[in-house]
């Protein structure tokens, strides 16, 4: 699959001209585009919902485009319920699925009367001392073992510390019906950044054959299935994309085969996705501002591993295009590196690309998704500016770029006077 930059060069040099690099950007056409096709492969279950997974992409005005799309959040700490709020999201429209998670998180969750969804069985006890149990709430499950696709380990929940046993779903409900919850979700997160259209489908299998078994122990009313996220992009060229619609397809099938001759075809479907939602609607831009030529061929850029640090710390794959030479032959082996003190400051390791000349702007793929997010201030690097593509091909600053001042604000010891140096 051919990886095309939703902005040309020419575009580039008239935004740096207000905006300098490195830049986080973002297209409101396809983030719409794509929410509107998720909403399409689901529409079979009238009570689908998608929560946006805003740990993903924290921003109001990337929020705003998602709800006025229908989508609504998944928060995970107290910042991302404040944002929500802001955004002008109510109730039922959150969901907060969090872990370990402190008093003042629950006490807020409780008081915008969100779902919430508890990790773990402990945290019914303590959530008790904080606030009321509502009418719907939700429990996350972790099966344990590996998670298979074709004989092939996805990944292996019973390493993640996620989610409760089955038995412990079961004392959960149980304890939560005593309490006055009459409608009860089951979650579960199984596997991240699938690129398979079977993922979504068995999941559901296993979660509604979870949601039958918990029905018939316990009585209890299941309301929703999440699925959460897991559903992923390709972020290498060769990869083939997902395809909602099957994935969709599959599922509905799965819920017709579970659920419905069980008599549960009121469950309502929710997804809590945010890489599939955003990760390739965004981009870091950056310009190439060193070379360095010793027992490697290196190009140093105004980014590094404090705006994009998914490749510094997975080793993660983030397709490069040189803006401007997308039709030249990829001939030169590059490092592509950042400016911080550590030698995994790095976007690309050995990577074919153009000739890349000094001035030349890197575009960096698929950023939209735990990119900015993920941003930190190692070095005293400051944390880049965040923009939006409009559908009408104007450019919106939607978070400025941090300055030095930002950087020194929570320090009380004494003023620095930046005025002077």
């Amino acid at each position: 699959m051919e990886k095309k930059p939703f902005i040309t060069k020419e575009q580039v040099e008239e935004i740096v001209k207000t905006y300098p690099t490195p830049f986080h950007i973002y297209d409101e056409k396809g983030i719409r585009e794509n929410a509107r096709k998720l909403k399409q492969a689901f529409a079979w279950n009238k009570g689908f919902k998608e929560y946006f997974a805003v740990k993903a992409t924290p921003n109001p005005y990337i929020m705003q485009i998602l709800k006025e799309e229908g989508i609504g959040a998944d928060c995970s700490s107290y910042a991302e319920l404040v944002i929500s709020d802001k955004v002008g999201l109510k109730g039922h429209e959150i969901m907060f699925s969090s872990n370990v998670t402190p008093k003042e998180d629950f006490e807020l969750a409780a008081k915008m009367d969100v779902i919430i969804n508890f990790d773990d069985l402990t945290h019914l006890e303590y959530y008790d001392k904080i606030a009321d149990f509502k009418e719907t709430m939700c429990c996350r499950y972790n099966p344990g073992g590996d998670f298979t696709i074709n004989s092939q380990i996805m990944d292996t929940p019973s390493d993640a510390k996620y989610g409760m046993t089955k038995e412990q779903m079961k004392e959960a409900y149980r304890y939560m019906m005593k309490k006055g919850v009459k409608n009860f979700g089951i979650h579960a997160f199984l596997a991240s950044n699938t690129v398979t259209n079977e993922y979504y489908p068995k999941l559901a299998r296993i979660l509604f054959e979870t949601a039958v078994e918990l029905h018939k122990e316990t009585g209890a009313h299941i309301a929703f299935v999440n699925l959460s996220g897991g559903v992923g992009i390709p972020y290498r060229p060769d990869q083939e994309p997902n395809d909602i619609m099957v994935i969709g397809e599959g599922v509905r099938k799965a819920y017709e085969d579970v659920l419905v001759p069980e008599g549960m075809d009121d469950v309502a479907i929710y997804t809590e996705l945010g890489r599939f939602m955003l990760g390739p609607y965004g981009a870091l831009v950056t310009q190439a501002t060193h070379e360095k030529h010793i027992h490697k061929e290196y190009i140093g850029c105004d980014a590094c591993a404090a705006n994009l640090m998914r490749p510094a710390i997975y080793g993660a794959y983030h397709h490069i295009t040189v803006l401007g030479k997308e039709n030249e032959p990829c001939d030169h082996m590059y490092d592509i590196t950042g400016g911080l003190c550590e030698n995994n400051d790095k976007f690309a390791v050995d990577r074919k690309l153009p000739k890349i000349d000094i001035g030349d702007y890197l575009y960096i793929h698929d950023a939209g998704a735990h990119g900015f997010s993920m941003g930190y201030n190692y070095n005293g690097k400051l944390r880049s500016a965040e923009l939006l593509l409009r559908e009408n091909g104007e450019v919106k600053l939607i978070r400025r770029a941090e300055t030095v001042e930002d950087y020194l604000a929570t320090l009380d010891f004494g003023p620095f006077p930046m005025e002077k140096m």
